[in-house]
């Protein structure tokens, strides 16, 4: 029975600890855009500079015609 004088006031600790996590979470805005993430990985990235290699590989295609 002692111990629930512990264990009570512990979860209380715990639990106002999870609230003030949860609530940080929400006015830091780490909510405010659930979708975008998951649309931005279907979406085709921006064509990047050519390697070295493929710059090779198209200099000798054109090379062949």
């Amino acid at each position: 029975m002692e111990i629930l004088y512990l264990l009570i006031p512990l979860s209380l600790l715990i639990a106002a600890g999870i609230a003030y996590v949860f609530l940080w979470a929400v006015k830091s805005g780490q909510f405010e855009d659930m979708e975008g993430p998951a649309h931005r990985i279907l979406m085709d990235d921006e064509p990047t500079a050519l390697s070295s290699t493929q710059r090779l590989r198209e200099k000798s295609d054109s090379e062949v015609v």
